[in-house]
């Protein structure tokens, strides 16, 4: 059992310093896995092991091709949009008008606001990177702020407060409705005070991380592949918003019926939306779909290979050991359960993943005990999304890599400081303002 404790937290350890390193995940995530097996006692291969035991290859492979299969359509659309958007001039055309409405000093403020009314409207977080991304790096461009921010601002927008807030149609804010006969609304007025100090609060942090790089001399970094910001022809703002809206609307209201699948209807609506209203404004549209499906399958492959690390991960015995130590932790049942999932969720990389992990075995123990269901509900909502945005994250790794074309040296730091240490304070004002009765 000690060696499997070594491999695990030593698999971890290794797989976020080789991520922060920059070294190709296909290549280190299995191999950190292989790791964690061999010191788990996992046999390799499922030919020199008999019935369904965990071997490192069939719980790798599993969980890699179960990602992929679950998401690429997703992956594919998202990345698809994102490329048209640009190539057509529409996110130029949109963040010009934004900056002329709102000022320059607020590109970063029009960044954020986007990507948090497409995560509150249902759109998935990976597909909202995509979406937004074309607009982002306009407006810095235009601004001349530091592009390694970027990064950091679609998160912020994406993952703080918005996704485990009261009402957010986002699979954290919904999974515990299952285990403790709640709404989507649990602990609305934590929630809202909580959102309103995450958004408040990491607004100012990112403004001045950006302000401090600004002083030391970074500018906006042009790249051969950035959009043209020439004198080009540019189609109207309002169309060129309209595919957003259409992705939004169809995300929103096919939620309840298709689930996740909403998304493939509403971001092929966006596309041909897009293509519809502004083609004669296209570069090179077949250009545009080539690109945008070679970086879907970056980015899904990049985000697979650590999920397939999560998939070895949990079949070793320190990982079980681990999950029956943290839901069991004594004291007060919120603290408790912020712990146990923010821990499962940094240990699989992922938010929903420590909810699912935790909650079948906290729910039942702690409703027994009387506490309030709301409570934890929202508790385990927003504890799950702050170590889950560990270096080694899909989301994290897809939107540093694939989507901005940056390294974890340069923008992780940032990104981190919001998603991870903002959530974290984030969870323990909702225990405070819980135990002092708000809410209950």
């Amino acid at each position: 059992m000690v060696l499997s404790f070594v491999g695990l937290i030593g698999g971890l350890a290794l797989l976020v310093y080789l991520t922060l390193k920059g070294l190709n995940l296909l290549v280190v995530a299995p191999l950190c896995a292989l790791f964690v097996a061999v010191l788990s006692g996992l046999s390799i291969f499922p030919q020199t092991t008999e019935g369904d035991a965990a071997t490192f290859l069939n719980n790798y492979m599993n969980s890699f091709a179960d990602f992929v299969a679950s998401w690429f359509p997703m992956f594919l659309l998202g990345a698809i949009f994102g490329k048209v958007m640009g190539d057509s001039g529409s996110a130029q055309s949109v963040s010009k008008w934004v900056i002329g409405k709102l000022g320059i000093e607020r590109a970063v403020l029009a960044i954020v606001l986007a990507c948090a009314v497409l995560t509150y409207g249902g759109v998935s977080l990976f597909v909202v990177a995509f979406s937004v991304y074309p607009m982002a790096i306009s407006l810095f461009q235009q601004a001349n702020l530091p592009r390694r921010f970027i990064p950091a601002t679609l998160a912020f927008g994406s993952v703080t407060f918005t996704m485990t807030s009261a009402g957010s149609p986002e699979i954290q804010n919904w999974i515990p409705i299952e285990y403790l006969d709640t709404s989507p609304y649990a602990g609305w007025e934590v929630s809202i005070i909580v959102a309103l100090f995450l958004a408040t609060t990491g607004y100012w942090w990112l403004k001045k991380m950006i302000k401090r790089a600004q002083e030391n001399g970074e500018e906006f970094e042009e790249r051969e592949d950035d959009p043209d910001q020439s004198n080009r022809e540019l189609p109207n703002p309002l169309l060129s918003v309209v595919p957003l809206v259409i992705v939004l609307l169809l995300s929103f209201f096919l939620h309840g019926t298709l689930e996740k699948s909403a998304l493939i209807v509403a971001l092929l609506g966006g596309v041909v939306s897009l293509y519809v209203l502004n083609r004669k404004y296209f570069q090179d549209f077949a250009n545009a779909l080539s690109e945008g499906t070679t970086g879907a399958l970056v980015a899904i492959g990049n985000t697979a290979a650590v999920v397939g690390f999560g998939g070895v991960a949990q079949a070793s015995p320190a990982f079980e050991r681990s999950v029956e130590a943290m839901t069991n932790i004594p004291g007060s049942p919120l603290v408790g359960g912020a712990i146990a999932v923010s821990v499962i969720a940094g240990l699989t990389g992922s938010a929903s993943g420590g909810q699912v992990i935790a909650l079948p075995i906290l729910a039942p123990h702690y409703l027994d005990m009387g506490v309030n269901p709301e409570a934890l509900h929202r508790t385990i909502a927003i504890s799950s999304g702050a170590l889950d945005s560990l270096p080694q994250n899909g989301y994290v790794v897809t939107t540093i890599r694939a989507i901005c074309d940056e390294t974890h040296q340069r923008a992780y730091w940032a990104m981190g400081a919001l998603t991870v240490v903002l959530p974290l304070i984030g969870a323990i004002l909702a225990i405070v303002l819980f135990t002092f009765g708000l809410g209950i």
